[in-house]
């Protein structure tokens, strides 16, 4: 499948803009797939307005492949989207593992009708950049890829502004996610995107989840040839907008529409970077270097009703000590970055077989 195959649509959604949540995983007490509650939370995200969902990927817990959950968990997302809504969604799969492993988890989320897959280049960490620029082009033979920068806390690994310049000039890539948490590696994303002069066919999307406002409304500007080339990151594929999805898809509407005209963008805007920030802190458990950053997705799911419990495939993954109270506290001081109010109003629809 290329990217001319895709339905005009998405194509358009994607290129444009969007914003995506990372599915989580919902379990029961015997740690097996809710599949009730699995179901409520594609609706919950589409019900925000997301423009898509993006399945397999860390904060699905890359365990489901171990447990043999990563096809059915991929198709209950497919059939749940397309029995809740008929507005286009970009269904993003996750895809891990060498590239045996990798193509064949292609393979599979092109035939549940996913348009892209996010490859991750954890099993490369020690890998030559030309290994891991040979993976990606054996999954973008098999469908749309996109690029994925992750940061070296959870298994990523330093990528050079070559390696970006190489990945954006192969066929079949549709999109960047930069998530190193790191800003001189977001930029090395952007100069390499820029030197394979791919700026108007590969969209940016930010996983930076410590800096969420800032990557949105920042032009970044480079030299090429000469002659200066701006570039902006134009959506988001994030862990953190797993919770709280209406209010982030309505901070990035506000960001898209800040950048789109010459007027200088309002200061309670660019104010909400750091606040983001922080709860992302909370959320992420960055004090305790991300241990518990999917157990944190869990809990604020929980106190909404969207899942029963925290509960991991991993039995020893859950809450950091302290992690619970710094939750509270960003929930009651930001209240305008969460949707509380909103789930509340929709949860009996959404669980509702």
């Amino acid at each position: 499948m290329k990217i001319a195959d895709l339905p005009s649509n998405v194509r358009e959604l994607i290129s444009g803009g969007t914003a995506i949540p990372a599915h989580p995983l919902a379990l029961n007490a015997s740690r097996e797939l809710d599949r009730r509650r699995q179901r409520a939370l594609s609706r919950y995200y589409i019900d925000a307005g997301s423009g898509g969902l993006a399945v397999g990927v860390h904060t699905t817990q890359f365990e489901i492949r171990e447990a043999g959950l990563y096809q059915p968990v991929l198709e209950l997302a497919a059939q749940s989207a397309a029995d809740w809504t008929d507005r286009p969604l970009a269904m993003i799969a996750g895809v891990a593992g060498r590239t045996a492993q990798a193509v064949a988890e292609a393979k599979t989320a092109a035939a549940l009708g996913y348009h892209a897959a996010l490859v991750s280049p954890a099993p490369f960490r020690d890998a030559s950049e030309g290994e891991l620029i040979d993976h990606c082009s054996a999954v973008a033979a098999v469908m749309p890829i996109i690029g994925f920068y992750l940061q070296t806390a959870v298994g990523g690994r330093a990528l050079s502004v070559d390696f970006w310049r190489r990945f954006a000039s192969l066929d079949n890539v549709l999109a960047i996610k930069i998530a190193p948490f790191h800003r001189h590696r977001t930029l090395d994303v952007v100069r390499g995107v820029i030197a394979a002069q791919a700026e108007d066919r590969v969209a940016l999307y930010t996983g930076n989840d410590d800096h969420i406002v800032a990557d949105l409304l920042m032009p970044f500007a480079h030299r090429r040839n000469g002659e200066d080339v701006t570039i902006r990151i134009v959506g988001g594929l994030l862990g953190q907008w797993s919770v709280w999805t209406k209010a982030a898809v309505d901070l990035h509407a506000r960001c898209r529409a800040a950048v789109a005209g010459d007027a200088d963008v309002p200061a309670a805007l660019l104010a909400l970077d750091a606040q983001m920030t922080d709860i992302n802190a909370a959320v992420f458990d960055v004090a305790n270097d991300f241990a518990g950053v999917i157990a944190g997705c869990h809990e604020i799911l929980r106190r909404q009703g969207l899942l029963e419990g925290i509960w991991c495939l991993d039995p020893q993954e859950s809450l950091s000590p302290g992690q619970a109270e710094e939750l509270t506290r960003v929930t009651k001081d930001y209240p305008h970055l969460t949707d509380d109010s909103f789930v509340a109003l929709h949860l009996d629809r959404w669980l509702n077989d």
